[in-house]
């Protein structure tokens, strides 16, 4: 009986033990899957790096706090750079209602285009983790940030950062896109330079045809550009072979909804991924069925090479 009791009494304290150690696991320390977002030193890309937090999951003003200082802290790699320093003076913080709002200096509008964005991606990357924060937005001098066309940045989610789903997220490159956008005349297309903050991860001739339907961001531009894709059109699946990019999209890519010739919706897409060296030619598919002819003027058959006529002329 003795020997049983003693028994219970032990499975009881290794019972508690196994308690408050599954309690401990379940703090914001223990997260392993939490990312600490850095710049390379050349400034040509974010890199990710594991961190624990010591602030409990459920103090967001804590984990904001804790997140601002390892932003603002060199890391042992040599050859990472903090996003919060230099030019980059976070004056404070304001969190509420799942916004949080960081105010910089004014020494922020020193950076260089491309090299800001980076360090918005890694800001808002590392800081959308929080339980709470579910957009973010830049102030400088208590003014909205506002991007190289003139127009507000506005919220910030991590999702704006283009990367891979369903692959880890470790490094962010940079890259200038040239995308061919039509000009109003609805027959004619416009070359678009866009620079990107992209995961290495992801296939480029994707990322390619995912900004041609994300359409043209000309706010403040003397130029008319228009849209040549459906917005609503969706990627099965597109890869590269022996120079062809062959390009699988929905049946929404069928319905054009604005006012542009079937010509210039095909080499909107056939231009922009001509732009890379290793692609020769396009084969446009429809849910993998290449039978259909495009508003009844472009067979899908056809492989499509780069087409520098219908593209307009700088004077006009």
């Amino acid at each position: 009986m003795r020997a049983r009791i003693r028994m219970t009494v032990m499975l009881l304290c290794l019972a508690v033990l196994l308690c408050a150690c599954g309690d401990k696991q379940g703090a914001a320390g223990e997260d392993s899957s939490w990312q600490i977002y850095y710049l390379s030193n050349d400034e040509s890309e974010i890199i990710a790096s594991p961190y624990q937090p010591e602030s409990a999951e459920t103090d967001t003003e804590g984990l904001i706090r804790e997140l601002t200082t390892k932003l603002q802290t060199f890391p042992e790699m040599l050859e990472y750079e903090a996003p919060i320093s230099g030019t980059v003076e976070l004056l404070d913080t304001v969190c509420g209602e799942g916004l949080l709002t960081l105010n910089f200096a004014a020494s922020y509008l020193e950076l260089q285009p491309t090299t800001e964005i980076l360090i918005r991606a890694a800001i808002v990357r590392t800081f959308s983790q929080i339980p709470g924060v579910d957009t973010v937005i830049f102030q400088v001098d208590g003014n909205p940030l506002l991007d190289a066309h003139g127009e507000v940045v506005g919220n910030m989610t991590a999702e704006q950062f283009i990367y891979n789903a369903g692959r880890e997220i470790n490094t962010y490159e940079k890259v200038q896109l040239t995308l061919y956008f039509v000009d109003g005349t609805g027959a004619k297309l416009q070359p678009v330079y866009r620079t990107v903050v992209y995961n290495s991860n992801i296939l480029m001739e994707r990322l390619i045809v995912e900004q041609l339907i994300a359409g043209p961001k000309t706010a403040g531009s003397d130029l008319a550009i228009y849209p040549t894709l459906n917005p609503s059109c969706g990627i099965t699946n597109i890869s590269l072979r022996d120079g062809i990019c062959y390009v699988n999209l929905d049946e929404n890519f069928l319905v054009q909804p604005n006012p542009v010739t079937p010509q210039a919706t095909i080499y909107s897409i056939v231009n922009s991924l001509a732009e890379l060296p290793e692609v020769s030619r396009v084969q446009i598919s429809v849910q993998g069925d290449t039978s259909a002819v495009f508003m009844d003027a472009m067979p899908l058959s056809t492989m499509y090479t780069r087409n520098l006529d219908i593209v307009a002329s700088v004077n006009q």
